[in-house]
């Protein structure tokens, strides 16, 4: 070992020099968009000009070796995670939906696309020891059962279809974020709020092996919230084989997802003929969605008119935060909660050994950040001195 590049002390002992032999550009991309940094900021972080940062992200020039541990201390990465040789989840707009695209700017989206590329590397390491549930998507291409089924390109159709292929019934959708894992969909909740990402309420994409959601809790912990845009996210998995970012997409995918979770045959003679708030409240728990949607589709069914429907938001307005139409957190609904990620490492860590600093060392990610979004803590005792 060349003593000009040290190894760096409990970094398995890979050197700065051997990280810059293997140096990948993207994996520099993605810790900047991870971090919610700019080229400058990283920059300034290490002590080089904004213009190098960009040459070392299209792979035109490289870091120096002892650059890099300053590169990864500002990016808050182990130096390994630059090197080349794992799967990387690789995204781009066109391959994920945003439910408020017009407000989420740019590098909102690109952190959130490389947040489902870690979600995705890290659904890999397990898969590699774990077998997940099978993927069944009618009409995603990486399917394994049925991938060449197809569902109706019309948003109520395609809901009422994939609820009988599903076999849900006609009823409510309990535990609508488990029956997406059952299926095979990764589900991932990022751990807390993140000012960065504050605009994005969901997002998803079918451009990687397995189809993939985040469902943030940035704007609003209320489960009939979250419910509803897992819903809106499934319907673009199923409707749209790629991101245009239009309106008529979203209005789509809300349709989808409103009959989905309250079928215009099962749900239109429980809707009262007359606004009332109290019966749609009982409503609202029975079928797991808001009011607000209640009343939207009292609406849409021709059981109300514009103006009725406008009173009774402004009226559902000024119950806001009453008991019965306060927010309900999301924490308070296991089966709304993702676990396929947390089962299957628990899985591998009782038949196979695995630990979080294994799997940490595998991803080379901090194994705080492999705790993060896997939502398990460290099982290891912790040392009190009195």
């Amino acid at each position: 070992m060349r003593a000009d590049h040290p190894t760096i002390p409990g970094l398995g002992g890979v050197s700065p020099k051997a990280v810059w032999d293997a140096f990948h550009p993207p994996r520099l991309t993605q810790a900047r968009h991870l971090a919610g940094m700019t080229k400058k900021e990283v920059a300034q972080g290490i002590g080089v000009s904004p213009a190098a940062v960009g040459q070392y992200e299209t792979g035109s020039s490289k870091p120096r070796p002892d650059l890099i541990p300053s590169l990864a201390d500002v990016l808050g990465v182990p130096i390994e995670f630059f090197l080349a040789g794992r799967p990387i989840g690789k995204l781009d707009t066109s391959m994920a939906y945003f439910r408020s695209l017009r407000s989420t700017s740019g590098a909102q989206r690109s952190r959130a696309l490389d947040l489902a590329g870690q979600v995705w590397e890290l659904a890999f390491a397990l898969e590699r020891r774990v077998r997940l549930p099978l993927i069944d998507l009618p009409g995603f291409s990486g399917g394994e059962i049925h991938p060449g089924t197809d569902l109706p390109s019309d948003p109520k159709e395609a809901a009422q279809a994939l609820r009988a292929y599903w076999k849900l019934g006609r009823g409510p959708v309990k535990h609508l974020v488990r029956q997406l894992e059952t299926h095979g969909i990764v589900v991932s909740v990022p751990p807390q709020a993140d000012e960065s990402a504050a605009k994005i309420d969901a997002f998803s994409t079918s451009g990687l092996p397995r189809p993939l959601m985040v469902l943030t809790r940035n704007r609003a912990d209320d489960v009939y919230r979250h419910r509803f845009s897992a819903a809106h996210e499934l319907g673009h998995l199923v409707l749209h084989a790629a991101s245009t970012g239009d309106n008529q997409q979203e209005r789509e995918a809300d349709a989808f997802a409103a009959e989905f979770l309250t079928p215009r045959a099962s749900i239109l003679p429980f809707l009262p003929r007359r606004m009332d708030l109290a019966q749609l409240a009982d409503l609202s728990r029975t079928w797991g969605v808001s009011v607000k949607s209640l009343i939207y589709r009292c609406r849409e069914l021709g059981l109300a008119s514009d103006a009725t429907a406008s009173r009774a938001y402004q009226r559902l307005n000024a119950l806001t935060g009453q008991p019965g139409f306060s927010p309900e957190p999301v924490d308070g609904f296991p089966g709304e909660r993702p676990i396929m990620l947390q089962k299957a490492y628990e899985l591998a860590q009782q038949d196979q050994g695995l630990t979080i600093r294994e799997l940490a060392k595998e991803l080379a990610w901090k194994p705080e950040r492999v705790q993060e979004i896997l939502g398990v803590q460290e099982s290891r005792p912790i040392l009190r001195l009195v």
